[in-house]
This record gives C-alpha cells, structure tokens and sequence, in this order.
C-alpha cells in the first residue's frame, strides 16, 4: 500500500525538499506541517490522523521529542520515536546511555555552577569544550584553551537568566575534523568525513564544514551498530572522532542534514529514507 507521510517542520530546506521529491517519484502523498503552530491536546494530534507516518524533522531539540510523545498516543508512525529523541536531543542523555553500554564517548564533566565548573577545569587538561546540554548546528559550543578564557567565558554563562541554560558540559577537545555517519532503519547508507570552515575550529554538517567520501573501518561499524541497538531503529546523523581505527560518538541527530553526506558520498540518502518508510510494516 502506498504510504503517505506527513514532515513536521517549521521550514522547509533543501532535506526537506529532497524528500519531497522522491517521495512523489514514488507515488506518496506528503504534506508539509509546521510544527510550531501544531495544535495538540489531550487526545493526542488529531492534524496527523490522515497521515501511515509522521516525520519528525524539527529544529527545535525541545519540540521534536514532545511532538513525538504527542503523536504516539495515535496510529500514526512516529518517526523517529519519542524515547529516541528524547535520547538524541539531551547530550548528557546520550552520553549516559552510550557509555553504560560501553560505546566511547568523550570524557566529560557536568557544570552547574561557578564551583563546579572550576572543579571541572581543574580535572581536565587543555584546551576542552564547553557546550549546552540542549543545542544543535554548533550554537553555544565554545573552545577553551586556557583558565583566563574559561572564567571569561563562565561569566557570560553565568549572567544568563535560566538555571536550564547554565547547565552545560565541558568535555576533552577531541579534533577538528569529524565523520557523520547517516543510519536509516538500522543501516548505515552514507558517511562523510568534515573538515572546519576557513576560520573555525568546529567541524559541523550544519557550518558550511569541507566534507569527504568516507570508508568505516569495522570497529567504527561495529560502534555505529551499538548505538541503534540503544535507541532503535530510526533516521540518525552520528557524529563521530576518530580514535585509532575506532571512534568516539559525539552527538546523535534525530533530524539530520544530510546535504554534505550526500555530496561528498554521492548516496541518494532522500531514496534511502523513503525507500524505508515505504517498507515499513505499518
């Protein structure tokens, strides 16, 4: 049966637009809802009911999982799930739950105040990175290198107004160039090799970051495969180091860009992706 799918969104970018496209070369119905003007309520989303799956895209790393909870409670397909989302979206989340199943993750400290970010940066070695718990596209991630440039920089945490945004994490500087690696099901479809922009330390999908044709070594397979045996089955961008022949998960995206991946890989990930709604036994 043809499949009809619903991409939630408050835009529509060039991801979206792929999809788009090779969805209706397959004979599927999409429509396009913004998510931010998604009315919900106590039955659930009663805007998806017309719809075998919903495609959870949103920028927002608040939305996304609250939308998918929202919509689980009804007969359409979330995509991804809410206990997946809600895993990728929070990165202290992430790395707990990576780490108690022994996949690397950078080493890591948890900050929530003065006190304890100062303990934190007497524990680590130079230069770290201090990024939010909550945040995607590289935003708030800052390098330190140095005690003089992290107090500076702890006082502009400090000034904002929200204990919610003061919490941070200060983690091991691991390198400039990282691999995202695009899973679709529980397959690896596309991976690409990213290098900073002239002028910036951070490699990031989302940065306008050079990018690669990329070849996974077998333990980087191997680390891919035990993320999604965690979070299930689902549509991911796995940011990943490299350590060795292996690798250190950095951040899981339940929405990913995968404009650069499909550049420098040269795979049809929009194919891939609806290719999988299409086969997914609803």
């Amino acid at each position: 049966m043809t499949k009809s799918i619903a991409i939630l969104s408050d835009r529509v970018g060039w991801e979206e637009r792929q999809i788009v496209d090779r969805a209706a070369a397959m004979g599927m119905r999409t429509e396009w809802i913004n998510d931010a003007s998604l009315p919900i309520d106590q039955h659930g989303i009663r805007a998806l009911e017309p719809f075998d799956v919903a495609l959870v895209r949103s920028k927002s790393y608040v939305r996304g999982g609250l939308i998918a909870a929202s919509g689980s409670t009804g007969n359409t397909r979330m995509l991804n799930t809410a206990s997946a989302i809600q895993i990728c979206e929070n990165k202290l989340i992430t790395r707990q739950t990576l780490s108690r199943a022994g996949i690397p993750v950078p080493e890591y400290r948890l900050v929530f105040s003065r006190e304890s970010f100062r303990e934190a940066v007497e524990a680590m070695r130079f230069p770290v990175v201090m990024k939010p718990i909550y945040g995607g596209l590289g935003k708030r991630v800052t390098l330190l290198t140095d005690k003089r440039t992290a107090e500076s920089v702890f006082d502009y945490v400090a000034d904002l107004g929200h204990g919610f945004e003061q919490a941070c994490l200060l983690e091991e500087y691991m390198s400039e160039n990282s691999w995202r690696v695009l899973v679709v099901g529980t397959r690896i479809v596309a991976a690409a090799e990213f290098q900073p922009a002239p002028g910036d330390w951070r490699s990031n999908a989302a940065l306008g970051s050079g990018h690669n044709e990329l070849e996974l070594t077998p333990k980087v397979q191997q680390v891919i495969r035990g993320v999604v045996d965690q979070i299930g089955p689902g549509i991911y961008g796995i940011d990943i180091f490299r350590r060795g022949d292996g690798g250190v998960v950095n951040e899981i995206n339940h929405a990913p860009g995968f404009r650069g991946v499909t550049e420098g890989s040269g795979v049809d990930v929009s194919d891939e992706i609806c290719r999988y709604i299409e086969g997914m036994d609803l």
